[in-house]
């Protein structure tokens, strides 16, 4: 019964976060399903240890899609 349970629910995949410090250096890593709380966190595509101690590649981090109003107007449709 908990197989089937696991089939039908939807869970929300984990993504990975690093922690830079004021250097822009990384301090830390997490993996979870939302963005830790706290300053210096930010989304990565990937974990990779040889980013420890080190300044994140510019391709390392994730941008987030561009926010759209719910609401848009009707014209020229």
């Amino acid at each position: 019964m908990n197989w089937l349970k696991s089939l039908l629910s939807t869970t929300r995949p984990h993504r990975h976060f690093a922690r830079l410090d004021s250097s822009g250096r990384c301090r830390a890593f997490k993996h979870c399903t939302q963005p830790p709380v706290g300053d210096g966190w930010v989304e990565i595509s990937e974990v990779r240890l040889n980013w420890l101690h080190q300044v994140l590649p510019p391709d390392a981090r994730v941008t987030s899609p561009a926010t759209r109003s719910r609401v848009q107007p009707m014209w020229g449709v």
